[in-house]
């Protein structure tokens, strides 16, 4: 546990130690009256006992140093020993009160390059989540995808550069064809981390109706709700008929086809889990959902990834310390051998 007891900017994790500090002058005393008594070993041109009768001479601040140097550089080996701490002293250090974990779980199926958007729904889509990851700074943002299954492109993460690296990436038709909504949804939130985060949330995106996979999205969205997670649903694509590729014997062809998305699931596993619901009927509008659920959640993240020790900085005390006890004793020899 780090308490709150400060030098300059520095903290202590294990300030007990601190009472040898008290030794200090005890050690120099000590040191002081041996030096005085050895006669035979020591022998100043004056006694040390009558430097105090007399003015001061280059000598006694030679010795007045030495003594400087031996208590000043105990001290800072008696402040290694308390595990100094500078809160400030590294920006990869820094952690936050309160955040939140993303997951961005998008369906990549064969619909999603309808050409409603432009280019296509898969394409605006992909653009819009970079937006949206360039717009955090300090959350932790995973990306799963899914067809008629579903598996995580990128884990939880703030290496910002790989995951929209890894956006850019995904393909549609890589996977089992359909749409599986549950599996989509149960993949993102066995991502999330078990524990104590403030905030925990899955933004899922699908243009379709689930009709693949062994979860359902109504069980997939009570796991969310018990592991304490928001769920936002986005339903993509214009309302009507829109081209849509379909695959056949000759290739690949589009073909204009009735969109057809289950809005109420999408509402019911959004306000099951406290999130909502949003239809995105065009690039500025799914721009603009992303605004609204960025604004709904606007808190910074701890992390709790690796329960890291406090930034232990007792290096610069330990290493001047040694020196200047170094120096004391190597001056208080050459001025021994001098007076000798």
């Amino acid at each position: 546990m780090l308490l709150n007891i400060r030098f300059w900017e520095y903290e202590f994790f294990s300030p007990h130690w601190m009472w040898l500090l008290l030794l200090v002058p005890v050690v120099l005393f000590f040191r002081y009256y041996k030096l005085e008594r050895s006669e035979g070993v020591v022998k100043f041109s004056q006694p040390l006992s009558q430097l105090k009768n007399i003015a001061f001479t280059p000598i006694k601040w030679v010795i007045l140093g030495i003594y400087a140097c031996l208590g000043i550089g105990l001290s800072l080996l008696i402040f290694a020993m308390a595990l100094p701490v500078f809160p400030f002293s590294d920006d990869n250090d820094k952690q936050y009160d309160n955040g939140i974990d993303i997951m961005i779980s998008m369906d990549v199926s064969l619909s999603m390059l309808a050409t409603d958007f432009l280019p296509n729904r898969l394409e605006a889509a992909k653009e819009v989540a970079k937006e949206f990851v360039d717009g955090r700074s300090s959350d932790r943002i995973g990306f799963v995808v899914f067809e008629g299954e579903a598996y995580t492109a990128c884990p939880p993460t703030r290496n910002y550069d790989y995951l929209k690296q890894t956006i850019d990436e995904i393909q549609s038709g890589k996977m089992e064809p359909g749409t599986a909504i549950g599996t989509g949804l149960g993949t993102a939130v066995a991502r999330l981390r078990n524990d104590t985060v403030t905030s925990k949330v899955i933004i899922l995106l699908t243009d379709g109706d689930s009709n693949r996979g062994e979860l359902s999205p109504l069980s997939a969205a009570e796991l969310a709700k018990n592991k304490g997670i928001t769920v936002y649903t986005i339903g993509v694509g214009k309302k009507g008929i829109v081209k849509m590729p379909i695959n056949t014997p000759f290739g690949q062809i589009y073909r204009e086809t009735q969109v057809n998305i289950d809005e109420g699931l999408l509402e019911k596993i959004a306000t099951s889990t406290g999130g909502a619901y949003f239809r995105a009927t065009d690039k500025n509008s799914l721009r603009t959902i992303y605004d609204t659920i960025d604004k709904m959640e606007t808190r910074k993240m701890v992390n709790n990834t690796i329960k890291r020790e406090p930034p232990y900085r007792p290096d610069y005390f330990l290493i001047y310390g040694l020196i200047l006890i170094f120096v004391g004793f190597v001056a208080e020899q050459l001025l021994l051998k001098k007076n000798a």
